[in-house]
């Protein structure tokens, strides 16, 4: 599904999660923008809300590698 169609208010994980993989983020489009994060594991745990503008600065700075583990970090 493309992002843009995904469904407002439905959680769901990265395509590059495996199927037996409890170590992902989850994140949720809420509308208005916003968007909400939580951690797979803990589904009833806090959760994070961004704006569109943090949300965007986010995925393109991941996209640019910009929050790659470093080496020395593993």
């Amino acid at each position: 599904m493309d992002m843009q169609q995904r469904p407002i208010g439905q959680w769901f994980k990265s395509s590059k999660s495996g199927p037996n993989c409890d170590n992902c983020v989850e994140v949720q489009f809420l509308g208005g923008g916003n968007v909400e994060l939580r951690n797979s594991r803990d589904p009833q745990g806090p959760t994070r809300v961004f704006d569109a503008g943090e949300w965007d600065a986010f995925i393109a700075g991941a996209k640019a590698g910009e929050f790659d583990l470093p080496a020395h970090a593993r």
